[in-house]
């Protein structure tokens, strides 16, 4: 039988900046890089005097704990964060990365564990495909597929003692059939994803519409300016800065440039005919600066005068793609034959139609070399599919 290789080893160079990034051309690029790479591994808190906004809800504290498999900017570790994010914050809150693991995230005394995240399994985010009845029941004409936050900010000693909030009803949408999720993706590469111009995807659809397998995707496209979007669960977002910017809000709570109102749950946000009118007074403003929480740093120069969500923009869009290897299984490297028998059969069942091993080259880019005239070996078509009754997600 098959068995799991296990994920990509680090030593294959993934978390790597571009070659251009790292020649440092334009002069000063490396230093975006850098920062972007410090920022996305900061912790973040409710209130202080750095690195504030975190909640009223949150997934976890940290771009950089879900995003650190095999290198910073990967996925989500063997070893689920997620796991230990609620304990005692009589003890304090997780402040420094030194603490990470070692003080609470979530205040066990407001928060449980969900049964889905355990110790080793998948870091993930939550959603419920329908809202639900008044009487319980998950009402299957109204639809929801928002993120319900795993955790709340309630009882943390940071600033959130007076906001008291509940965590949604994951054990009532589990046992009802009315939950989806979603891992951390890597983020390796995804600059070159950025930089493909719209006619290069749509020459590589027309082509890929020629098979006889009964397979087509489509585009998703921004409601601003009719352009292809290509990052988010459904490639809802044009840009990775715009990524960055609802990630920072919907995975940590934080209000930014991008996404500058405070998220409550969907429902609680009036979504769906609920009736919702919000976050309540005393769960709003924690962190007593204003919004957003994260903005851009007047007076400073150099790449402390940029927010949070810029840099991590930068960080993302300067990642080179790992580089291609071996496959080590079980401690014994594989053949080429037999990578190569692979790469037949992953193409002649179908594999390929959906997942190009390239999308075409990337248009000039005016931001580093690297990210201009280069090949998209991303195995993948940038489209989203129809995937039937059993893998509909609604």
């Amino acid at each position: 039988a098959q068995t799991d290789p296990g994920v990509q080893a680090a030593s294959r160079g993934a978390g790597q900046p571009l070659a251009s990034v790292t020649a440092n051309n334009p002069v000063g690029i490396l230093d975006f890089f850098n920062d972007g790479l410090d920022r996305f591994q900061n912790v973040e808190a409710v209130s202080g005097t750095d690195d504030v906004g975190l909640g009223p809800r949150f997934n976890m504290n940290q771009c950089s704990i879900c995003h650190s498999q095999p290198a910073i900017g990967g996925t989500g570790p063997a070893s689920n964060p997620e796991f230990k994010a609620v304990g005692n914050c009589a003890n304090g809150v997780a402040q420094t990365r030194a603490d990470q693991g070692v003080k609470a995230v979530a205040c066990s005394t407001t928060n449980t564990t969900p049964s889905f995240i355990t110790a080793n399994g998948p870091t993930r985010e939550a959603r419920f495909p329908f809202f639900f009845n008044a009487n319980g029941t998950v009402n299957t004409a109204n639809p929801n597929g928002g993120v319900e936050s795993l955790f709340t900010v309630s009882g943390r000693p940071d600033g959130a003692t007076n906001c008291s909030l509940t965590q949604p009803s994951f054990a009532a949408a589990a046992a009802a059939n009315n939950l989806i999720f979603r891992i951390p993706t890597p983020l390796f590469g995804t600059g070159l994803l950025e930089n493909l111009d719209d006619s290069t995807l749509l020459i590589n659809r027309n082509k890929n519409l020629a098979n006889n397998l009964g397979i087509a995707g489509d585009f998703n496209r921004s409601g601003n300016d009719n352009t292809i979007s290509r990052f988010g669960w459904k490639a809802q977002n044009k840009s990775l800065h715009i990524f960055a910017g609802e990630a920072y809000n919907v995975e940590m709570g934080i209000t930014n440039l991008i996404m500058p109102n405070e998220r409550a749950l969907p429902g609680e946000d009036g979504n769906g005919g609920t009736g919702g009118t919000g976050l309540p007074a005393s769960c709003l403003n924690l962190g007593l600066n204003g919004y957003p929480e994260d903005s851009n740093n007047p007076g400073t120069t150099g790449t402390a005068t940029l927010d949070d969500a810029s840099a991590f923009a930068n960080f993302m869009r300067l990642l080179a793609p790992p580089a291609a290897g071996g496959v080590i299984l079980n401690g014994v490297a594989v053949t080429a034959a037999s990578i190569a028998n692979g790469k037949s059969l992953f193409s002649s069942v179908g594999c390929a139609t959906c997942h190009n091993s390239t999308l075409g080259n990337t248009q000039p880019s005016n931001v580093t070399p690297g990210l201009g005239g280069a090949a998209v070996n991303a195995f993948t078509d940038l489209e989203f599919h129809h995937m039937g009754t059993v893998l509909n997600d609604n």
